[in-house]
């Protein structure tokens, strides 16, 4: 019984991500204003993408192989999704 309840917690906190970064992007805008999802897609999978980088980030600070191949990784990934933070506004 243990294992189940171990797999739904993880599948919640899986969930709860997804619900929070389409909220952080704002997806109540399309709603309102009649607008294309566009946006809101692209935004939520830069913010995954951030949070891939930072996790890769925070990986290089706590183990101990393969640390200098976390921190260039982790760094990369989240310049990446700086850029296309950038592009999204359109300021590149």
């Amino acid at each position: 019984m243990q294992l189940g309840s171990n797999k739904i917690i993880s599948g919640a906190k899986y969930v709860y991500l997804i619900v929070f970064f389409a909220l952080l992007s704002g997806v109540f805008y399309p709603v309102i204003t009649h607008s294309p999802w566009d946006s809101v897609i692209m935004g939520t999978l830069i913010l995954f993408l951030g949070l891939a980088g930072t996790v890769l980030l925070y990986k290089a600070g706590t183990s101990e192989k393969n640390r200098k191949a976390c921190l260039i990784a982790g760094l990369a990934i989240t310049a990446v999704a700086l850029f296309l933070i950038y592009i999204a506004i359109g300021r590149v």
